[in-house]
């Protein structure tokens, strides 16, 4: 009776939370998976079911082909580099003797609490080809061959869209590193030192193995980050331009349901996003596995 009292209570308590959880994820994700199988604008009940044939579309769709491939480069990319910065600035901060630590934290740590739009708004002046502090400052230094149109360009467009994702993040990972690297007992770097181990060799042996599995969270928090990172700084940065050269597959996705009225294609677009982050995290989470001794 008392476990049937207390299975009943626990009950009770998650009730509100499967009832939030079953309203705002588990019931949209179920109409996103089902309306990607009609053909709809979207507007009004006029909808006609076409089974698979908007998947099919999609990958004879060059567009969206470019965009899927755009997101895994930033995808690729982008987190390899802000993490690793985020584990090197947080070990010199925690580690180093600077005096101005706590000011350089709070520099660092700056851009993560800005709004994505100001971040987009900001960062199109900085490369702004006519009066951007970029081109200015290569101008001035007698480096004019190297002053390109930043965001014009099909070579550069996703780089530079890529730098300011990691200067966005880095700040707001190493904040999480610092708070590891915190708990780790100095007396390790202590007997590592005794041994011979330089700086470098302690980072790497010591501190990356100590902070693994924080270090496994923010591959999977910073991967998924990308996706709807992206989405806003394409819009305010270059709308996807130039030729779809910085299309995203959430920026396509936003274009053909509420540009083209296709909202069924759109649908389609959104699932195979939903399952490519499962897949990703899964393997990311797989490969970063190791045996807890």
């Amino acid at each position: 009776m008392k476990s049937k009292e207390r299975t009943a209570f626990i009950l009770f308590c998650i009730l509100p939370t499967l009832l939030i959880f079953s309203v705002f994820i588990v019931y949209p994700v179920t109409q996103v998976f089902i309306k990607s199988m009609f053909s709809s604008s979207g507007f009004g009940g006029n909808q006609e079911f076409i089974g698979l044939d908007n998947f099919v579309e999609l990958f004879k769709d060059d567009v969206f082909l470019k965009s899927l491939k755009n997101t895994g480069f930033l995808m690729l990319v982008v987190p390899v580099i802000t993490l690793f910065l985020s584990l090197v600035f947080a070990s010199i901060l925690s580690f180093g003797e600077l005096r101005e630590k706590h000011l350089y934290r709070t520099i660092f740590f700056f851009p993560s609490i800005l709004s994505f739009v100001v971040i987009g708004i900001l960062w199109a002046f900085i490369y702004h080809p006519n009066m951007g502090i970029i081109n200015e400052v290569l101008n001035w230094m007698g480096l004019d061959q190297f002053a390109l149109t930043w965001l014009g360009s099909k070579d550069t467009v996703l780089w530079a869209i890529a730098l300011v994702m990691v200067w966005q993040a880095v700040g707001y990972y190493m904040v999480m590193y610092l708070a590891g690297m915190d708990s780790i007992p100095r007396e390790l770097y202590e007997a590592a030192s005794l041994d011979g181990a330089n700086a470098v060799q302690q980072f790497f042996k010591i501190t990356v193995p100590m902070l693994w599995e924080i270090i496994r969270i923010t591959i999977i928090f910073s991967i998924n980050g990308v996706l709807n990172i992206s989405f806003v700084l394409v819009i305010v940065m270059t709308s996807g331009g130039p030729n779809n050269s910085s299309q995203v597959a959430l920026t396509y996705m936003y274009k053909q349901a509420f540009v083209n009225a296709n909202f069924g294609y759109a649908m389609a677009i959104a699932v195979i996003v939903f399952c490519v982050s499962l897949l990703l995290s899964f393997i990311s989470n797989k490969l970063t596995e190791r045996e807890i001794h």
